[in-house]
């Protein structure tokens, strides 16, 4: 009998090939008596899914492999940061290079002007970065930010947005709030999300109302491409009109590019989009997998910040110089490779066999892509925004997504979570990905 087969809390898994994950299971009973419920994120855990956490060793190129030996076909790639691949030659060589010249020093390192350059030329409009360590700090600090600029206080943000886990931004947050089935988080006092306003993806009218009842509102914040309700992209009449709006009434008007910079073109989903930020903020892709945030904007706004205005903003690690470094030539390698054309034919390949499986097997499916991110919802209804993204049903994707497991292709452990696709990913990894799907949306129709 499989290991699946003996967890109870897993979806049904008869007519499965074996498949081992006793390590797994030995690390995750350990990993409870100093971890809280054994990971250190809450998407680890595969609430959502049922069963216990995949428990990954090492990872090369577009392969990730767990302590019990299984490889899989990786399309979670640390949630977007490891566009090429795992342990490009490149990067590897780079970060082994500086790993020589020492750590952390607490003080100022070439590599962060190198980076600095790099990010302000990939986007219009932005003179100066400042890097810290995480995309929630990027948007806590974006969001600071737009106060000190504009004196004022409210921001408005869109539902099933996430923009990470810092008080006025932690409701109706989508991903992890939404696998989980939470409205919001304990701890989180009243008083701090008492500037916050909710508005709804692709509605600009419920911006509108917003600002007709207030005249303190300092910044709307935005994904521009969605990707923790699920990949949800902006109507043009929507992001057209948002950024009007914005510019109109004196609001600034963050993009949240942690996700989508530098995954549809070499800079953001703004160019591609036709708009341009006050603020943007970034993460991800240009620590190349260190841990990396960024936020950056024209002179005018930035020069608020310290030391040269009086929006205070400090982190000892910021612009660590082994993250520098790997973002440097993270960023050089994907501009020498110029994939996008690559991943655009990779994703509306795996669009399409996504899309043949379920209708051959009638399993209601959408698909909503963008540049290399991509995920599937199961459901009747086009997905534009977190309403219809709930419409999901969240059963047969459990079903769907330990038969991925099973037959070698790892997903994100959440329907609410974007895929995404690296330079590595290659003809034959997809024809594997074509098998493993077509079996498991087999699998959906036959316990439906």
């Amino acid at each position: 009998m499989s290991f699946l087969r003996r967890q109870k809390s897993l979806p049904d898994t008869k007519n499965t090939k074996n498949m081992n994950l006793e390590k797994s299971l030995e690390l995750y009973t350990k990993g409870k008596k100093h971890l809280v419920g054994a990971v250190n994120s809450p998407v680890r855990a595969f609430k959502s899914v049922g069963g216990i956490p995949i428990f990954i060793d090492r990872a090369k190129e577009s392969k990730i492999y767990d302590v019990d030996g299984n490889e899989y076909i990786d399309l979670v790639l640390s949630y977007g940061p490891m566009i090429l691949g795992h342990r490009n030659k490149k990067v590897e060589k780079t970060i082994k290079k500086y790993l020589k010249k020492g750590y952390t020093f607490g003080a100022s390192t070439k590599g962060e002007i190198i980076l600095a350059k790099m990010v302000c030329e990939a986007f219009p409009g932005m003179d100066k970065v400042r890097f810290v360590n995480s995309g929630t700090e990027a948007v806590l600090s974006a969001i600071r930010l737009a106060r000190a600029f504009t004196g004022n206080n409210k921001i408005i943000k869109f539902s099933g947005c996430y923009h990470g886990h810092s008080d006025a931004l932690l409701v109706a947050a989508g991903s992890g709030l939404a696998t989980l089935s939470l409205p919001g988080s304990k701890g989180v006092p009243d008083d701090a999300v008492k500037n916050t306003l909710i508005a709804e993806y692709n509605n600009i009218d419920s911006v509108k109302q917003h600002i007709s009842k207030h005249n303190n509102i300092a910044a709307v914040i935005i994904e521009p491409i969605a990707g923790n309700m699920g990949v949800v992209k902006p109507t043009n009449d929507f992001i057209q009109e948002l950024q009007k709006i914005t510019k109109e009434n004196g609001i600034l008007l963050i993009m949240d590019e942690v996700m989508t910079g530098f995954r549809s073109k070499f800079g953001g989903a703004q160019e591609l989009l036709g708009i341009e930020a006050d603020i943007t903020c970034l993460g991800k892709v240009i620590g190349g997998g260190f841990p990396v945030g960024a936020y950056g904007a024209r002179n005018e706004i930035m020069e608020m910040v310290s030391p040269l205005g009086e929006m205070y903003q400090a982190g000892t690690l910021s612009g660590n110089p082994i993250a520098m470094a790997c973002g440097i030539a993270t960023l050089k390698e994907l501009r020498n490779q110029n994939p996008y054309k690559k991943f655009e034919k990779r994703a509306k390949r795996l669009e399409k066999i996504l899309l043949d499986a379920a209708k051959e097997n009638g399993v209601d499916l959408q698909v909503n892509r963008f540049g290399s991110m991509i995920n599937p919802f199961f459901t009747k209804e086009k997905v534009v925004d977190f309403k219809t993204a709930q419409t999901s049903d969240t059963e047969n994707f459990k079903i769907f997504f330990w038969k991925m497991i099973e037959h070698g292709v790892f997903l994100p452990p959440s329907q609410f979570e974007a895929w995404f696709l690296s330079t590595e990913l290659s003809k034959k990894d997809l024809s594997k990905i074509e098998e493993a799907v077509n079996i498991a949306m087999r699998k959906v129709a036959s316990v439906r």
